[in-house]
């Protein structure tokens, strides 16, 4: 299994789509964004056809890309990651985060 990681997403491949996905649609530029920057505003994002990214319903936290024709992940502030055709989980970094009286939690990090 591949894994591919850009800024605070990590792909890793999979062997197979779960089931009770639904289809996300493109931005209002065409694009498949995969997360979006909650500082710059800038996206990690697939253009073109043979895509498509789908949002688990059981768990929506849980998102997929099925890639049929090879495409590259895109962001303003890192190198394009030519992703071969499978299909792949994403998932966003997370960090620690101390609280009050030894209570802690974690956060997604932000871009």
């Amino acid at each position: 299994m591949e894994t591919y990681r850009q800024g605070d997403v990590l792909l890793v491949q999979v062997d197979a789509l779960p089931e009770g996905l639904r289809e996300e649609s493109r931005d209002s530029r065409g694009r498949w964004v995969v997360a979006e920057g909650e500082v710059t505003g800038h996206a990690h994002a697939l253009e073109g056809d043979g895509v498509q990214i789908l949002q688990d319903q059981s768990d929506m936290n849980k998102r997929f890309i099925e890639i049929m024709t090879a495409n590259g992940l895109t962001h303003d502030e890192h190198d394009t990651i030519m992703l071969d055709p499978g299909v792949y989980e994403i998932r966003r970094q997370r960090e620690y985060e101390p609280g009050p009286a030894g209570q802690w939690g974690t956060r997604r990090v932000t871009d």
